[in-house]
């Protein structure tokens, strides 16, 4: 049995294996073979925070699989109605065959994980989207074709997307610089596993410093689901920190622009540059479909 907690919890080796997969599933999706690996399993999908492409791709992703994908949200369970998440873990663990869950405390997660018996897929929390990581490094490799040695840039928050995207560009053989102003650094542990590789890992202030020489350019919106509350803070702490045109032309030749989605034009990113690299973005929203069925396939099968 093995979960997707954190990217943290996965080797180099693990990573690449799953990217692999991805990979090998999309191309067999394209061409209509079929892979129905997970016939007979029942996926649970806990929803405590909404989702657009987490529960459609998942929802079809474990179909195409083979299995059955059961829709569960907060109001749904009595976890929503004060129930210990370890006695929800031993209850699932009993009826179905895994769980993705969307939710705000990685806490959560690792409970799910540690009291149950049934492999535990995070499908994003306020720390950390490993699945989404995983999509944006499948359509890198993609586009570039190899992820080692390639330069990529995060502007913004410190938040779910840039702890997720240190970890996974270091563990893949890419460098990365990140630029989010003073006091949205990210937490103090991803920054020590991040120096824990020298001169590949960069955090600075301001963007166009980040930028230099980047071949890819991710950026993720200034305030997060749950956090609409601080908007007008937020707008006001990263007024400057925008993927533009002007940040665009100290990149390398040819660089990529990735959006985790949803993305609000005129504030993290120029609607220029958004539609100019449209064509990776959704790529990059379709392929969390082909990476997050390796995960189901590594997951319920290992």
């Amino acid at each position: 049995m093995k979960h997707l907690l954190k990217l943290e919890d996965w080797t180099s080796e693990e990573i690449i294996e799953a990217l692999n997969l991805a990979d090998q599933l999309k191309y067999e999706q394209k061409h209509g073979i079929e892979h129905k690996i997970l016939a007979g399993k029942t996926l649970g999908m806990i929803f405590e925070k909404a989702s657009t492409r987490t529960r459609v791709s998942f929802e079809v992703g474990m179909t195409q699989l083979g299995g059955y994908p059961l829709f569960l949200s907060s109001n749904d369970l009595q976890i929503g109605r004060g129930e210990p998440v370890q006695d929800t873990a031993r209850v699932l663990s009993r009826f179905i065959d895994g769980i993705m869950i969307r939710t705000f405390e990685q806490k959560e997660v690792e409970d799910l994980a540690e009291y149950g018996s049934i492999p535990i897929i995070n499908g994003l929390t306020d720390y950390c989207h490993p699945c989404q990581v995983l999509a944006d490094l499948m359509t890198i490799r993609e586009v570039k074709g190899k992820l080692e040695g390639l330069k990529m840039c995060f502007i913004g928050d410190g938040n779910n997307m840039m702890n997720s995207l240190i970890v996974g560009a270091l563990r893949t053989g890419m460098s990365i610089s990140v630029a989010c102003p003073e006091g949205y650094e990210p937490p103090k542990h991803i920054i020590e596993f991040a120096e824990s590789f020298g001169d590949k890992f960069e955090m600075v202030r301001k963007p166009l410093e980040a930028a230099k020489n980047a071949d890819v350019v991710l950026t993720d919106v200034w305030a997060s689901m749950g956090q609409e509350e601080e908007q007008k803070i937020r707008a006001a702490a990263f007024e400057g920190y925008q993927v533009n045109d002007e940040l665009m032309a100290v990149t390398n030749e040819g660089a990529m622009v990735l959006h985790c989605l949803p993305a609000h034009r005129g504030e993290e990113i120029t609607a220029e540059v958004f539609e100019a690299h449209a064509d990776e973005i959704f790529e990059e929203a379709e392929n969390r479909l082909h990476a997050q069925k390796a995960v189901l396939v590594k997951c319920f099968t290992s």
